[in-house]
């Protein structure tokens, strides 16, 4: 270890900033090590927020993502409850909300994302779900009973309406898309969603916005831009994230959705980015790109922020030690839990893409989808059926032709 890197700061106490930490205490950082993190919490996982913590299934003792002798061990100096307020590149300082300095030799972002709110959705019972703190409240407010509302059909949005209906609640399901998941998956699997949340007792409005918040102190529903008045008592918004660079406002780092990062998630000497903050150019874009030449991605899911804390505490030791740094490059993959199935899907797919059911079938409510870009095969989606996921995603990492990916595909089936 150079003399170079003695004092590294994470900014960002959830799963990239401590997969960041562990990293660096693997790899031989015997340095100060600091970790901020603007809730009060130590690292907890995130996933179950949605799922089993709105359910019942858990409560917050399983959610810590370390043991406490795991991180004892990681020799961190934590400061938690405290956000970051700025950066001083040059002189190599951050300063907390409170206007404590903190200086490093090394810098790892990983302040994630924060949830976007509507306008007017102050009223009591009107939620986001990002933290801990924000399920326990959803959850106390699903416990009271009557009517959920939920705006948006994305992951988030999707995910709580299962937990609802798991616990018996009535729920209707806003998106201002003509269905569900439409991005992600496309209009093919997007309908399947729809069929999906229908059959599970959701009363789907697709298509749809909110126009007028209705309720005193507490929201007692919501009126739609077709004039329908939607009546909840609880009503959770999940319309979106942006990531969390206010605090990096002036700090001469290149900020745009996102920490902008090379292809090593590097943002300037000595500095890095990880998790849903990050936008970097993914190698593995390029014979998928449309017009841009060097496209980039941010993505913001649990694989990714694991994957990308380490690279980017591995490239920094490497940076310090004068070594080459590893192009980070990896192929997405995410997976959502919904009315008692797992969705699945790697690579990259869009409304764009064309797409083709090569194993099961929807009808089923087990396949396996795949998607072309270019000619290429670029991504798959699987429902209730992992083993077909991981049968393509080298097939995607290798950038198969399309025509290949079906002759494949083709040989499975026989």
């Amino acid at each position: 270890m150079t003399e170079s890197l003695k004092r590294v700061v994470v900014v960002g106490a959830s799963l990239a900033g401590l997969n960041a930490a562990e990293t660096l205490r693997d790899q031989g950082f015997e340095g100060e090590l600091t970790l901020i993190g603007a809730e009060p919490n130590l690292p907890y996982d995130r996933p179950p927020l949605s799922k089993q913590l709105l359910t019942g299934e858990w409560d917050v003792d399983r959610l810590p993502l370390r043991s406490e002798s795991e991180l004892e061990a990681l020799r961190i100096n934590w400061v938690l409850g405290r956000r970051a307020a700025s950066l001083d590149l040059a002189a190599r300082a951050l300063r907390l909300e409170d206007g404590e300095p903190i200086a490093f030799d090394g810098l790892i972002i990983a302040t994630g994302a924060s949830p976007i709110s509507l306008p007017g959705s102050e009223l009591e019972g009107v939620h986001t779900l990002r933290s801990e703190a924000d399920a326990l409240r959803i959850r106390a407010d699903f416990e009271r009973g009557g009517r959920v509302a939920v705006v948006g059909a994305g992951f988030i949005g999707a995910e709580v309406v299962s937990s609802a209906r798991a616990r018996g609640l009535d729920v209707a399901l806003i998106e201002a898309l003509d269905a569900p998941m439409l991005g992600p998956l496309g209009p093919d699997l997007a309908a399947f969603m729809a069929d999906l949340h229908r059959d599970a007792g959701v009363d789907l409005r697709t298509g749809r916005r909110v126009t007028e918040w209705l309720g005193g102190e507490r929201v007692e529903g919501v009126r739609l831009d077709s004039g329908e008045v939607i009546e909840a008592s609880t009503v959770v918004v999940g319309v979106g994230v942006r990531p969390t660079v206010g605090w990096l406002a002036n700090s001469g780092l290149s900020i745009g959705d996102g920490v902008i990062c090379d292809q090593y998630v590097r943002a300037a000497p000595d500095v890095y980015a990880a998790g849903d903050v990050c936008r970097w150019p993914n190698a593995y874009l390029r014979p998928f790109a449309y017009a841009e030449p060097q496209p980039t991605m941010r993505v913001e899911h649990w694989t990714n922020a694991v994957e990308q804390g380490a690279a980017a505490a591995s490239n920094l030791l490497a940076e310090s030690r004068g070594e080459p740094l590893t192009a980070f490059s990896p192929i997405p993959y995410f997976w959502s839990d919904q009315h008692g199935l797992t969705v699945m899907a790697a690579g990259i797919t869009s409304p764009h893409d064309a797409v083709q059911v090569v194993h099961g079938s929807l009808a089923e409510r087990r396949f396996a989808a795949l998607y072309a870009r270019h000619g290429y095969l670029s991504g798959v989606v699987a429902v209730a059926w992992p083993r077909m996921l991981r049968r393509y995603q080298q097939l995607i990492r290798d950038h198969t032709e399309w025509r290949d990916a079906l002759a494949a595909a083709r040989e499975l089936e026989t």
